[in-house]
């Protein structure tokens, strides 16, 4: 007995000595030089964290650790940047957990309307970009809302007046409906006897027949005469997406769909390390998907396995479309249009079939779906799914994109199948009154069902937020405003939209950050500033933790560090020094 007491009482010693021994070595570490450091910050490590630092420090491409200023200046060498946060708010790099990079980027170049919240707007920027633009052959561009066309959707006849000498195509901010000029239309052939595509409706005038100009969801494909961009175009849009989302301190992007080819092209800035921005890739399946389809994208996600900078494991399905233009797929027909309830683009039985195939393959899959009805039957796909196959390898982590309207009945089932709510807070202003069309075509009654994130939040459900580029802005910094105050910047509606959806900043930056990563299996490096984790932050020029949140969008991005690295700093460059 008393050998074994002694056995136990060696065996404790050496435990504790190697813990100990551990300790120390980890102490060490952290006394090494390190390559940069942040001070005088308000430093949120994310993930729920309640309390605040002021000050972190890197090493390569790791934090070593986030404390005092104080604890951190002692590891100051020599050769260590310095950057001084003057009080700002620092944090981890944003994660836009849902944008369209490639497509952002080539709008970079086009007209964008997001800022024109008229008609006469709407007309000014348009007549004033083409007639700057006498090279294009072509006037492209995105970002009308619907509102200022008072309930109806824009004619050819108005962009006629606008660019009478040149082809004229230009997309709703949604994505969702095309607006067309004559020129336009006959270069794609598009005449009164076009029949409608599967999914899409040409819109034509009730008294003529003729083509309106508008081209809603699968009928935007028709425009095939429009330019399309070459293989250098979108390597350069790429470039300056980059560029754009260090400028709003974004460090990692989820694609919301896309093809094996867009990896290739991110891959190529990759191998020539001009990628500095981490990229998750979903791959687009549009309908009842194939063997044949199984098959590339394996292919694809063998090539593009897990990777902190670059990597696919997703697929993106659409199940409907959206309320503005009665394309979303609701429980109960529109209030301003009762013979309609929308178009899903799957039935239940092909949804289920095909979510089935993919769950079992280990995908994760992101499914668009903006109406009850599509919503509703996106989790009963994924509950069937979970039902009929064996928990994958690194576990099932599906989405809902956007989610904008949901019955009350659906919100405790986020929680319960562990489905990820992924939105974009913009979203819930879409229109220069916020709101307008998109509670007309409802109703009251459902529009108080809208953007509910904090309901999904408080039964379970885990939120990850992104913009929807170039829907709509790329800026975090307008997204979280918008999380936590459901106002436009000017305030309005005056008290909020639905306050008690309202979320906690803490909260929406989690949403960014730590809950964007878990979103795409990055938890494990990314999305907190801990020890070991990637170097990936952001430093503000104010502290938006103090002071009303109506100020969040004042602040503005000073420093974009990624990999340890600092890929965007605003001016004046002395804010950074290596004494």
């Amino acid at each position: 007995m008393a050998a074994r007491i002694t056995a136990y009482l060696v065996a404790c010693i050496v435990g504790v000595t190697l813990v100990a021994g551990l300790i120390v070595g980890a102490q060490r570490a952290d006394d090494d030089a390190v390559d940069l450091i942040v001070i005088n910050g308000k430093v949120y490590a994310g993930g729920g964290s309640s309390d605040m630092a002021e000050a972190v420090a890197i090493r390569g491409n790791q934090v070593v650790r986030v404390g005092s200023n104080r604890e951190i200046q002692r590891l100051k060498r020599a050769q260590t940047t310095v950057i001084d946060a003057k009080g700002g708010a620092v944090m981890p790099g944003f994660n836009d957990a849902h944008a369209h990079f490639i497509s952002g980027g080539l709008s970079l170049d086009q007209i964008n309307l997001l800022e024109a919240t008229t008609l006469d707007e709407i007309k000014d920027t348009v007549r004033i970009w083409s007639e700057a633009h006498p090279e294009r052959t072509w006037i492209t561009g995105r970002g009308w809302y619907y509102q200022p066309f008072a309930g109806s959707l824009p004619t050819r006849q108005m962009l006629d007046r606008l660019v009478p000498d040149r082809p004229a195509y230009l997309v709703a901010y949604d994505g969702h409906t095309g607006w067309a000029n004559s020129k336009a239309l006959k270069l794609a052939g598009i005449t009164r006897h076009t029949e409608n595509p599967k999914n899409g409706v040409i819109v034509k005038d009730p008294r003529t027949g003729e083509p309106s100009g508008a081209l809603k969801e699968a009928a935007m494909a028709l425009m095939t005469a429009a330019p399309q961009p070459t293989t250098e175009d979108k390597v350069a849009a790429i470039r300056a997406g980059v560029v754009e989302a260090h400028r709003v301190g974004i460090t990692s992007v989820q694609n919301a769909g896309g093809t094996a080819e867009d990896l290739e092209l991110y891959d190529s800035l990759r191998k020539r390390g001009e990628l500095t921005l981490r990229v998750y890739q979903a791959l687009s399946v549009n309908g009842v998907i194939t063997a044949a389809e199984l098959k590339s994208l394996a292919a694809a996600r063998e090539r593009f396995a897990d990777d902190p900078l670059l990597k696919t494991g997703a697929v993106k399905l659409v199940a409907d479309g959206v309320i503005e233009s009665h394309t979303a797929a609701m429980l109960a027909p529109y209030d301003n249009k009762p013979g309609t309830t929308g178009d899903p683009r799957f039935t239940p039985e092909q949804l289920n079939k095909t979510v089935a195939l993919l769950d079992r393959d280990g995908w994760q899959i992101m499914t668009h779906a903006i109406g009850d009805a599509a919503v509703r039957m996106t989790l009963d796909a994924y509950e069937a799914a979970a039902k009929a196959n064996p928990v994958p390898e690194r576990g099932r982590r599906h989405r809902v994109e956007h989610l904008e309207s949901i019955d009350p009945a659906d919100i405790p089932r986020f929680g319960k199948l562990g489905v990820i709510a992924s939105m974009e807070p913009v979203h819930a202003t879409p229109s220069p009154a916020p709101g307008d069309v998109w509670s007309t075509n409802i109703g009251p009654a459902r529009a108080a069902h809208g953007w509910l994130w904090a309901s999904i939040a408080k039964a379970g459900g885990r939120l990850a937020f992104g913009s929807d580029w170039p829907v709509m802005t790329l800026d975090p910094l307008m997204g979280l405003h918008v999380a936590v105050n459901r106002t436009t910047v000017e305030g309005l509606p005056e008290g909020g939209w639905l306050p008690a959806e309202r979320l906690s900043l803490r909260t929406a930056i989690d949403g960014y950050t730590s809950d964007a990563a878990w979103a795409s299996y990055d938890d494990q490096r990314k999305g907190v500033l801990a020890r070991d984790m990637l170097a990936d932050l952001v430093v503000l020029s104010d502290d938006i933790f103090e002071g009303p949140t109506t100020r969040i969008t004042e602040a503005q991005v000073m420093f974009t560090i990624v990999d340890g690295k600092v890929v965007y700093r605003r001016d004046p460059p002395d804010t950074t020094s290596t004494q």
